[in-house]
């Protein structure tokens, strides 16, 4: 292995990893519970303090069955970037892991209808039919936070 590229990374400060997660509005949750894991892109919305999600969910859905089932979670958010550097393409990611919560009802005024629709892009749809869909706002609690990027020191 003599041959293959690395890119050395090193860790980001909480300052830049709040800036990341302001600005960038995507990323992918994974949902683990025993065997089954299932991970999802997601918009998010992050106040400074807390990462809140929306989710569209249907009955029968698996991310309900995961999602009550209160495992460990992951939130990944990622970009890349190509740069003028010869050395390649600076790249970072952010992951937050921890678990979800619901949005306690004394909550539920903080994101009324108008506040979703500001804070989230639209929910994508599935096949599923739009009355059967619960709209429910959960918190990742997190237990960790760490942030990774390129090197070019």
């Amino acid at each position: 292995m003599e041959h293959i590229e690395y890119a050395y990374t090193h860790g980001m400060d909480d300052e830049e990893i709040a800036e990341r997660l302001q600005a960038e509005g995507t990323g992918v949750l994974s949902l683990a519970d025993d065997d089954d894991a299932y991970g999802i892109p997601l918009a998010h919305y992050y106040d400074g303090e807390d990462l809140y999600f929306r989710l569209g969910m249907t009955e029968d859905s698996h991310k309900r069955e995961l999602l009550d089932g209160g495992g460990a979670v992951s939130y990944v958010v990622y970009g890349a970037d190509e740069t003028e550097d010869p050395r390649g393409i600076d790249s970072w990611s952010v992951m937050v892991e921890g678990s979800l919560s619901r949005i306690p009802e004394s909550d539920h005024d903080r994101f009324d209808t108008a506040e979703i629709n500001r804070r989230f892009s639209p929910i994508r749809v599935f096949d599923e039919d739009i009355e059967e869909i619960e709209i429910v706002i959960v918190r990742l609690d997190a237990d960790s936070v760490t942030g990774r990027r390129t090197s070019f020191d």
